[in-house]
């Protein structure tokens, strides 16, 4: 496991999260520039968090950070960058962090 999973399990996190599904309406954002009406699912960081910015706010919590996305989009962000791994629900399993 990684060492920002835990950080997807938080108070801050959870609102945050929930907030921006809210604010963009509930559907991909990805899709919906394409004219597809799809469920968003994974809110997703634009700049992907990492050990030297898990803490800072302006990135881990940040709306302007933020993408709300489809399974599938989501899985195609990940499987463009190695060494990410995405299974069959799309959900990622990062590399641990030294």
């Amino acid at each position: 496991m990684s060492s920002r999973q835990p950080f997807y399990g938080t108070q801050a996190w959870t609102e945050c999260a929930n907030a921006y599904r809210k604010k963009v309406g509930g559907l991909c954002e990805r899709c919906l520039k394409e004219g597809i009406y799809r469920a968003g699912e994974i809110v997703h960081h634009k700049i992907h968090l990492s050990p030297d910015n898990l803490k800072d706010p302006s990135i881990a919590l940040s709306f302007d950070n933020l993408e709300l996305l489809c399974r599938e989009c989501h899985a195609k962000e990940h499987q463009e960058q190695k060494p990410y791994k995405v299974d069959e629900l799309g959900r990622v399993d990062l590399p641990p962090i030294r």
